[in-house]
């Protein structure tokens, strides 16, 4: 890596590979070096639209291009592990699309590897990136609404979906935990921290995944977390935190906010920070500060957070009887 310009290099050329390579271009000394794919077809496609110097037809191909510093590595779920694995024995850091893995032993498996082989690793938890989120942690951590009481959060996708659809497919990681719980999870662990008891109840999918899910989080501290997730129907997508003196509430969208309100007294501050883009700019600028400053993880989504959050949805896939 230069002190100008960090390389990218992206693993994949689905949908979330192309914004987060449509929102490259809003982070500064941030260049897409290369592109690499299953196929060379699909890779000089996407090279074609996005503006990648270069085009990989194997994922070992991209990790061992000299010209690439980091990758970005956007696959379904059930391949993170074993192109991240890649990645880090080809001596590449690794921005790893959300959840790490399927589990925690995989997940643990990477971490491992990226200390072993000193490289950057950080799962691409865009949520904890983004400045609404971060501003609403600070309050938090000020105490702008006091100890907080409740927590609520939500995810959930219209359906229904096909069989064949990737979220309902056990062999791609399907089900609304892996895919859309994770945000309800990482936002309840970012300002309460990790629970003291775990309840869930699911409804499955013929193919054994979870159709919709509830959570019920406990807290040393008297708090309760309330996280439901599902591919049946269409939420608000909205969180509330509740605390002794005011409550804070994110509209529809609380995982890619961009305002939020801050209620005391019957008085309502709203917060506006809106941006730019898709809002994947923010992790990659993250990983970026880290590279510059050689940490060999984030502040804001550090291995042993990502660690937590793999053992509680293991903990919860193994309560509503999902396994991949």
């Amino acid at each position: 890596m230069t002190a100008q310009t960090t390389r990218w290099g992206i693993l994949g050329t689905g949908g979330i590979a192309a914004t987060f390579a449509s929102d490259l271009p809003l982070v500064p000394g941030a260049e897409l070096a290369a592109v690499g794919s299953r196929t060379q077809e699909a890779a000089d496609a996407f090279a074609t639209k996005h503006g990648a110097a270069r085009a990989h037809g194997s994922w070992a191909a991209l990790a061992a291009d000299p010209d690439v510093d980091v990758i970005y590595v956007a696959t379904p779920h059930s391949s993170h592990h074993a192109a991240s694995m890649v990645c880090l024995e080809g001596g590449k850091s690794v921005l790893i699309e959300k959840p790490m893995t399927l589990d925690l032993a995989s997940s643990a498996q990477l971490v491992q590897e990226a200390r072993t082989r000193e490289l950057f690793l950080m799962e691409a938890m865009w949520m904890r990136c983004n400045p609404a989120i971060r501003k609403i942690r600070d309050l938090i951590t000020e105490g702008a609404i006091g100890d907080i009481v409740t927590l609520h959060a939500d995810f959930g996708l219209q359906g229904p979906f096909e069989p064949t659809h990737r979220l309902r497919d056990p062999a791609l990681g399907g089900g609304a935990l892996l895919d859309l719980g994770v945000y309800p999870i990482h936002f309840a662990d970012l300002m309460l921290g990790a629970p003291e008891t775990v309840h869930s109840w699911a409804t499955l999918t013929p193919e054994n995944v979870d159709e919709t899910t509830g959570i019920l989080l406990g807290y040393a501290s008297g708090a309760a977390a309330t996280l439901t997730c599902s591919i049946a129907g269409e939420s608000r997508n909205a969180a509330t935190i509740t605390g002794t003196r005011g409550r804070i509430e994110i509209p529809p969208g609380f995982f890619n906010a961009r305002t939020f309100d801050l209620i005391r007294g019957g008085e309502v501050e709203t917060f506006d920070l809106d941006y730019e883009g898709s809002g994947y700019q923010f992790e990659a600028i993250e990983v970026q500060r880290c590279l510059a400053h050689n940490f060999p993880e984030s502040p804001l989504v550090p291995h042993t957070t990502t660690l937590e959050i793999m053992t509680l949805m293991d903990t919860i896939r193994a309560e509503i009887g999902v396994s991949y």
